[in-house]
């Protein structure tokens, strides 16, 4: 068939049906994130890190009126052409844009008005898919599923930045009840699982979405290695901070002892000491520290100390993703509406074949988004795609860390074992923990 008459075609109802759904379906969840939020709880900035939910529900919903109406609707006008100023977050070449620090002070658009605009913007995309010809969609399906993939991202953000924002109230406020009850029994002995050397195929093998950082797919030298069998639990950490870890300056960088000083850290992000027991803000209330959780909320600094304390260290990402090559991609994601860590498996459950259990790694996907020694930076022959787009991980590649391996926070459909996560080693508002590695012994 020639490509000018299959242009005239409609493309396949079932395509457009799968690929409808699919966007209604991450929207939708991200409404059912805001279930339980008041008007009121919409509107706080606790941080400049931190967005109001308010300002999510719009940004992702200018993402597809800004990448996809306004360049694939002919005569498309703005129903508030203001919108773009107010939303865009860090696209320059999309327009200018409101500063991130104040966004907690416009109070208009209200929430209703923000959740208007979605419901806008999604009939528009509605009658686009279903109206265009094959080449059309040929050409917008890319940017639909980034724009999907980019809520998923900014429902993981919407979580951890309610939770700072309730933190700060003294009245804890409960984003979901959850009845979590502390484990009982002794967690499963932390043990080194140990990899030969190799040269290894890094990098998304084009099947499928990706980010363009996780590519171009390239081989790389790993020496020899041993990876923890499981992260690092609330019960390990203690041990370090008991220890007087924030103390001892043999532990910690440079930066990160002046960090810890200047912040006045004694322990993660929303543990507090009551009547000689430490207790931890969740997203389901303000509770006892459970000691065999995955330790969350610590930055790279602290993550970097522990593994010295502990005779460590941390793995490269490289390391983490050829560990990571036979290790299903399951485990405590959103999907769970757990919103924290759950308990890692307490020796009376493990499988009495130790041998076996020795050689297996633990939660590598889901729980807490694990720290690398490796900072973000290009793969050989990277390059960001030109235009507004190409803004979305290139230009950040500068004084940030590598994560892998996604959190309770993250959906199982976004993740995948090439997936690279990264902040700045101070952050702490992110479901972030520690998995130790060792070199050969």
């Amino acid at each position: 068939m020639a490509r000018g008459k299959r242009a005239d075609l409609h493309p396949s109802s079932a395509r457009v049906e799968r690929l409808l759904a699919r966007f209604h379906q991450i929207r939708d969840f991200t409404n059912s994130l805001c279930a339980g939020l008041e008007p009121e709880d919409y509107v706080v900035q606790s941080m400049p890190d931190v967005s109001p939910t308010k300002w999510h529900l719009a940004h992702t919903t200018w993402f597809f009126e800004t990448f996809i109406l306004k360049k694939f609707v002919r005569g498309y006008r703005a129903e508030v052409p203001e919108y773009a100023y107010l939303f865009n977050s860090y696209y320059n070449a999309a327009g200018d844009m409101h500063r991130r620090d104040l966004r907690g002070l416009i109070s208009r658009p209200t929430v209703r008005e923000a959740q208007r605009y979605r419901a806008s913007i999604d009939s528009h995309i509605d009658n686009l898919l279903s109206g265009g010809g094959e080449r059309l969609l040929d050409e917008i399906e890319p940017i639909v599923v980034l724009g999907i993939h980019h809520e998923q991202q900014h429902q993981e953000l919407l979580l951890t930045d309610i939770k700072h924002v309730f933190s700060l109230n003294p009245l804890y406020p409960v984003f979901r009840e959850r009845n979590i009850n502390i484990a009982a029994g002794k967690v499963v002995p932390m043990r080194f699982v140990e990899f030969e050397e190799t040269t290894a195929t890094i990098g998304h093998d084009g099947r499928g979405f990706a980010y363009d950082n996780e590519g171009p797919r390239h081989q790389a030298l790993i020496p020899r290695f041993s990876l923890a069998s499981r992260p690092v639990t609330n019960g390990d950490y203690i041990e370090f901070i008991e220890d007087n870890g924030y103390t001892r300056t043999e532990f910690w960088l440079s930066l990160g002892w002046m960090t810890v000083n200047e912040l006045r850290w004694q322990a993660p992000l929303y543990w507090t000491k009551r009547d000689g027991a430490w207790w931890n803000f969740t997203l389901s209330g303000f509770r006892p520290v459970d000691e065999s959780e995955p330790v969350t909320h610590v930055s790279y600094f602290e993550a970097d100390a522990y593994a010295n304390w502990a005779g460590a260290r941390l793995p490269t990402e490289f390391e983490w993703e050829r560990a990571a090559l036979d290790c299903p991609v399951e485990g405590n994601f959103v999907e769970e509406e757990l919103f924290h860590p759950a308990a890692v498996a307490v020796a009376s459950a493990v499988s009495a074949d130790k041998s076996a259990q020795d050689q297996r790694l633990h939660r590598m996907f889901g729980d807490v988004w694990e720290w690398t020694r490796s900072s973000y930076a290009p793969y050989p022959g990277y390059r960001a795609v030109p235009g507004a787009l190409g803004e979305y991980n290139g230009k950040f590649m500068c004084n940030q860390y590598v994560l892998r391996g996604g959190s309770c926070a993250t959906s199982r459909t976004h993740i995948r074992r090439t997936y690279r996560n990264f902040f700045q080693p101070e952050k702490r508002w992110q479901f972030t923990g520690i998995r130790l590695a060792r070199d050969p012994q």
